[in-house]
């Protein structure tokens, strides 16, 4: 099994004194790589910068123009939680392009999967808009790829993040092609990812899954919802290819997240999303970096996510799993076993 990852220092120059998305996130895991004996495990690919015709094929080109004047006037905000600096719109395209980079390996087999380590992150940036501390798409971008030049039918993208990935939604909303799974904290940041957003009922109908889920959510519920809706969904779409939006804003330390993940129970979602794409992708699967924004939590779930991709247990999880109650799920599931086209079309096995 050979598992690639991309990484570049390049990345460090899009960030914004104070703000929680930062380029110690990048260093942080740079160096947990170092430190981790992994590195010559790990086939490390060349990158480069998108195109503007990739990014085009998502977004628009407003929204590219807005970015690059800011950056060309030295940097500003695009709104109150998202910064452009002098060097972010190089920066951006370098992002998108490594995300392209991890998955043209694995659909050209020279790789079995991958870890896009890049920001900043992309997964709120709609197609008409940047926002959420994302300029553009990268996993949307890198998806339009991989089915406009390669025989890639039907994809499928889990994200993970504590908050909705709105922006891939957006994206995809009407492409029957690409099955969008989001488990989400509810209420949060951007209050998009309800139960009714299933798809274009014409064009894309039940290839959104969303699953938002009570603050305090943990190890436990987010298996349950695994196992419960997220794998037997996938199951009934039938991916050639699994892509991840992988943010570790769960974790119960993150300081802008309400949810009580721990490094293990991160762990635990990553093997079924790598169970599931043995079986059903032939090991085609992609991950590419959200959020995270508590460093320890952040690089050692990069890192058991990297272990459980070479075929390594986990690791040790320093910060260990919080001992609270959890909250309740039951209406939740049984509401989208209920309701969502493919759950109802698969019906209930309970798929591990």
């Amino acid at each position: 099994m050979t598992t690639a990852i991309v990484i570049d220092q390049r990345f460090d120059l899009h960030t914004w004194h104070g703000h929680v998305e930062h380029a110690g996130r990048l260093q942080a895991i740079q160096r947990a790589l170092q430190t981790s004996g992994l590195l010559p495990s790990l086939m490390q690919l060349p990158i480069r910068a998108a195109t503007e015709a990739e990014l085009l094929a998502v977004h628009s080109s407003h929204m590219l123009h807005r970015v690059r004047q800011l950056a060309s006037y030295g940097g500003g905000q695009i709104d109150s939680d998202t910064y452009v600096t002098a060097d972010s719109w190089d920066v951006g395209l370098l992002a998108a392009g490594a995300t392209i980079a991890m998955v043209e390996a694995i659909a050209e087999g020279r790789c079995h999967n991958g870890f896009a380590l890049v920001r900043p992150p992309g997964h709120h940036a709609t197609d008409v808009r940047s926002m959420g501390f994302c300029l553009f798409n990268n996993i949307a971008i890198a998806a339009r790829v991989l089915l406009d030049r390669y025989d890639i039918r039907r994809l499928a993208i889990v994200d993970f993040d504590v908050h909705h990935g709105n922006g891939t939604q957006d994206i995809f909303y009407r492409d029957g092609r690409v099955l969008f799974c989001s488990t989400h904290a509810s209420p949060l940041y951007p209050g998009t990812g309800a139960v009714y957003e299933t798809g274009d009922p014409h064009m894309a109908n039940g290839t959104t899954l969303n699953v938002p889920l009570p603050y305090g959510t943990g190890d436990e519920g987010y298996d349950r919802v695994f196992r419960q809706v997220i794998g037997p969904a996938i199951h009934q779409f039938q991916p050639e290819i699994l892509l991840v939006s992988a943010g570790f804003d769960a974790h119960w330390s993150d300081p802008i997240g309400p949810m009580a993940l721990s490094v293990h129970g991160f762990a635990r979602l990553v093997q079924h999303l790598l169970t599931w794409a043995q079986t059903l992708c032939n090991g085609r699967i992609g991950f590419v970096l959200e959020g995270g924004y508590n460093i320890a939590a952040l690089t050692a779930s990069v890192i058991a996510t990297l272990r459980l991709m070479l075929g390594m247990d986990p690791g040790p999880d320093p910060l260990g799993k919080m001992n609270a109650p959890e909250p309740n799920i039951d209406r939740i599931i049984t509401t989208l076993h209920t309701q969502h086209p493919l759950l109802i079309q698969a019906g209930y096995q309970g798929v591990a």
